[in-house]
């Protein structure tokens, strides 16, 4: 196996690894001794969910979050340069999208280490191909502002992108805040605008449905709780 950093998906909830992950990805998982994480206890119950003969007190993880200083981002590749591979979890979904990963892959580019990307689950992806929206033109916001008037003042922001640009519009938000943000979202785009609600993608209780905002106002599913995915298109 190449000595590399190797960016590994981690399933988007509860579905079974096959399901969604490669059986390539328990190849490289096993053939690694050094992980960057956002969280370490979740790394060590996927690591052993994807193979429960794995030592996991063997294995070496380097904590990459928000608190994280960045002066000691560049020592987490030192394994690479002693011939020893990398691996980068996300906490769900793929590595270095929306997630602080990035930085560990910006770094190891100046670096000159080799990324290898692996394939697994990433719900941004997966939400615009079940949407029926335009997947050739389309933006990723992440967390729209907190502040309720910053909110809608950026959300009819990004709905006149979507006219003007023919541009998919995808953003995300915390959970427990799901239904704050479709409520701004019905009271404040367009009745004609299409909305696409995703949560719990690839879980047993997957929920993909596209509906005008007018057509939403009538019936929201209840999302508290529930990892979810917002697009809007014309």
């Amino acid at each position: 196996m190449k000595v590399a950093l190797y960016l590994i998906p981690v399933t988007l909830g509860d579905s079974p690894i096959d399901l969604v992950i490669p059986s390539h990805n328990r190849y490289v998982i096993q053939n690694i001794r050094h992980f960057i994480v956002e969280n370490e206890r979740s790394a060590r119950r996927f690591i052993k969910k994807i193979d429960p003969a794995i030592e996991i007190d063997d294995l070496q993880f380097y904590i990459l979050n928000k608190h994280t200083s960045p002066e000691v981002l560049a020592a987490f590749l030192s394994p690479i340069f002693k011939g020893e591979p990398v691996g980068l979890l996300s906490e769900a979904g793929c590595p270095a999208i929306a997630d602080p990963g990035a930085d560990i892959v910006a770094i190891g580019q100046k670096m000159n280490v080799q990324i290898v990307p692996l394939v697994g689950p990433s719900s941004i992806l997966l939400s615009l191909m079940a949407s029926g929206f335009n997947g050739q033109n389309f933006a990723f916001r992440g967390y729209l502002p907190i502040e309720a008037e910053q909110r809608i003042k950026t959300l009819k922001k990004i709905e006149q992108s979507i006219y003007n640009q023919d541009q998919t519009q995808i953003f995300i938000e915390t959970p427990y805040r799901n239904s704050k943000l479709v409520d701004d979202i019905l009271k404040n785009c367009r009745p004609t605008t299409k909305l696409c609600l995703a949560a719990d993608i690839t879980c047993d209780n997957e929920f993909i449905k596209t509906l005008t905002i007018q057509e939403w106002s009538k019936k929201v599913p209840k999302l508290e709780k529930r990892p979810c995915i917002f697009l809007l298109y014309k």
